[in-house]
């Protein structure tokens, strides 16, 4: 087997040592070609170049961006195909909302002994992918407060602060209360043979469940969402304190979602766009992609092979 190991030396939760010890398990059992990435966008290039070069595997060692980067990298314009290398992970990040939801342990030493059992068993599933505009995702995307916190929270980590739970509650926090605007929605939902739903402040977008995790607990507001169906669609239609206080004790306490005109809640979805008012913060994987005006989303089932 042919493969290439990419690997973010600025993942959270591995320390340097670490990050060796699972280099060289890995690569000493499967004979990676092994690369550390050293600017943004480096992992999307390796990922273009492991497709043109054929290789069988891309492992990536980091969070769900570095993940992101490399699938868009393999995939591109040309989109998904027989000759895209099965794709694998080693949680490094500080959700690694995509490696847990393959099933992965949140321990990078613990995952890499399932990671190596099935890469020795080259044992794989294929799931669907989500694509904003031109950009694929694998777990999530969002526009409004969603985005401005992932926003909020890179501008943290560049000063040098860690991304911990309490840092994003924190940040969400002030955001909420002090950041965004909660007065004026800039949002509307189109789909295809519907009438637009207007005055939506926040918008959820889920490949796969749960939308994200909060320390150990997992955040779901389309519990429903998977790798197999549909993208799934979250929207908040009030900004207020008691509606945005109810709904987080929903995600948080996992109880049963109902219907309410504060919420638009969408399930197993081919398309839809979401039109802007004025320029709008998005997020992708929990990477910031600054602000857009128009997004086109769209689902692509089967669209990659993972270890899992």
């Amino acid at each position: 087997m042919r493969g290439l190991l990419v690997v973010n030396p600025n993942a959270t939760t591995t320390t340097p040592r670490a990050r060796e010890v699972l280099i060289n398990s890995l690569t000493y059992q499967f004979h990676l070609e092994t690369i550390t990435t050293d600017h943004r966008g480096h992992a999307a290039e390796l990922g273009a170049r492991a497709r043109r070069d054929g290789v069988d595997a891309v492992i990536a060692l980091g969070g769900d961006g570095t993940a992101n980067e490399i699938i868009n990298g393999m995939l591109g314009e040309e989109g998904p195909g027989p000759d895209v290398p099965a794709f694998g992970i080693v949680p490094g990040g500080s959700a690694n909302v995509f490696s847990r939801s393959i099933g992965f342990p949140q321990d990078p030493i613990e995952a890499t002994g399932e990671l190596t059992a099935a890469l020795r068993d080259r044992r794989t599933r294929t799931i669907g992918l989500g694509r904003a505009d031109d950009r694929w995702f694998l777990c999530n995307a969002g526009l409004g407060i969603d985005a401005e916190i992932i926003s909020a929270m890179e501008e943290a980590r560049a000063k040098g602060k860690s991304a911990t739970p309490t840092r994003y509650l924190v940040t969400t926090l002030r955001q909420f209360f002090s950041g965004t605007d909660r007065r004026t929605s800039s949002l509307v939902v189109i789909r295809p043979g519907h009438e637009p739903v207007r005055r939506v402040f926040l918008a959820i977008i889920q490949n796969t469940s749960p939308w994200t995790y909060l320390g150990a607990i997992a955040v779901n507001p389309s519990p429903e969402a998977s790798f197999e169906s549909g993208l799934d669609l979250w929207a908040l239609r009030s900004m207020s304190v008691t509606s945005g206080l109810a709904h987080a004790r929903r995600m948080l306490m996992k109880t049963k979602a109902t219907k309410s005109d504060s919420v638009l809640m969408l399930h197993d979805q081919d398309e839809f766009t979401i039109a802007c008012h004025r320029p709008t913060a998005l997020q992708v994987d929990g990477e910031s992609l600054g602000d857009v005006d128009q997004v086109r989303f769209t689902s692509h089932p089967n669209a990659l092979r993972v270890f899992a």
